[in-house]
């Protein structure tokens, strides 16, 4: 598994707990996408695997790591959803407590590692509490997860709860260049387009990601030239809508940006003239059209089998309207 270097301080803090003997028995890390989450939870788990660490660090050679490096330490659980399905019942839980009561195969410690504890549902995450209230001895959770609000508080209150800070902007985007070898202007915006997450701003680097959206924007330029945004359909009408959307509404906000004179913190830095041409709408419409955008892309993000191609026409169409001088606009921006 990769390692990325901005995660040596949270796991230099949290092993010095561990070895301290202060470590939580269920740590929740939380993190935005592309921190590299999943990495440091291994890492984590790879030391408290080890027979014989060396500080901080797992040695590497004893039978825990040779196990752990072969993916079969029978003490060592990854509790992801089954195949096809996007949620964590409550039979894949019982599973796991079941053998964490059972005696450890090496004698050692037993570790869980819930890659995202926002999948359990909610019969599963109460079969979860029960274990985390009176946690079997040297057994130890290691949890993840995006958006924490969606956890049950009693779940919540049961763990350590770490955040995972993003690191420096400036050495973030050193080091984006370095891994990435674009210029660094186009390091820069997308670093700030992933709120900061250098490894998600490596994959909107990658050439289908950024062919996409240089698509996207050249699209958007000529609706905006011609006031059709109807047809930028075929352009947001894919699998990645959520990310276009998130793209455009990112532009909105730069435009707002501008006419408030805060330009030196877009997040387009590469799309100027684009943010500019946005710029020179109203804001009241370029905030219609923004909180429109945000309400779409939960929507296509949240609803299963929702119609995709008929909403997006239908927002399309509303917002061409919205650019037409005296336009009516929702009344929330009134």
């Amino acid at each position: 598994m990769k390692w990325y270097p901005w995660l040596r301080p949270a796991f230099e803090k949290l092993s010095g707990q561990y070895q301290a003997g202060h470590g939580h028995p269920a740590l929740l890390i939380h993190a935005i996408p592309g921190m590299g989450e999943d990495a440091l939870c291994y890492a984590l788990a790879r030391l408290k695997m080890c027979q014989s660490p060396q500080g901080n660090k797992s040695c590497g050679h004893c039978r825990g790591c040779q196990l752990m490096q072969a993916g079969t330490h029978p003490d060592y659980t990854v509790v992801v959803p089954e195949k096809g399905k996007q949620n964590l019942g409550i039979d894949a839980i019982r599973v796991v407590t079941e053998k964490l009561y059972t005696r450890s195969s090496l004698g050692g410690a037993k570790v869980v590692w819930i890659k995202d504890v926002t999948q359990l549902t909610e019969s599963a995450a109460n079969a979860l509490l029960k274990t985390l209230e009176e946690p079997p001895e040297n057994t130890w959770f290691l949890m993840a997860c995006h958006e924490p609000d969606k956890l049950l508080p009693t779940l919540r209150s049961r763990c350590f709860y770490f955040p995972l800070g993003i690191p420096d902007e400036s050495w973030a985007q050193a080091w984006l260049q370095r891994e990435s070898g674009a210029d660094s202007v186009q390091c820069l915006a997308a670093l700030r387009l992933s709120c900061g997450a250098p490894a998600a701003a490596v994959s909107l680097l990658q050439p289908d990601s950024a062919a996409l959206r240089s698509k996207f924007c050249e699209q958007l330029a000529r609706a905006l030239t011609h006031q059709e945004f109807y047809s930028l359909l075929p352009v947001i009408n894919q699998e990645r809508a959520g990310e276009i959307l998130w793209w455009f509404s990112t532009l909105l906000i730069d435009a707002l940006k501008l006419q408030q004179q805060a330009g030196q913190s877009i997040m387009n830095v590469d799309k100027v003239p684009l943010a500019e041409q946005l710029a020179g709408y109203p804001g009241m419409v370029l905030q219609a059209i923004c909180t429109a955008v945000f309400q779409l892309r939960g929507q296509l993000l949240s609803v299963p089998g929702i119609n995709r191609e008929l909403l997006l026409a239908e927002q399309l169409l509303a917002w061409e309207h919205y650019l037409q001088p005296g336009a009516s606009l929702p009344p929330i921006h009134l």
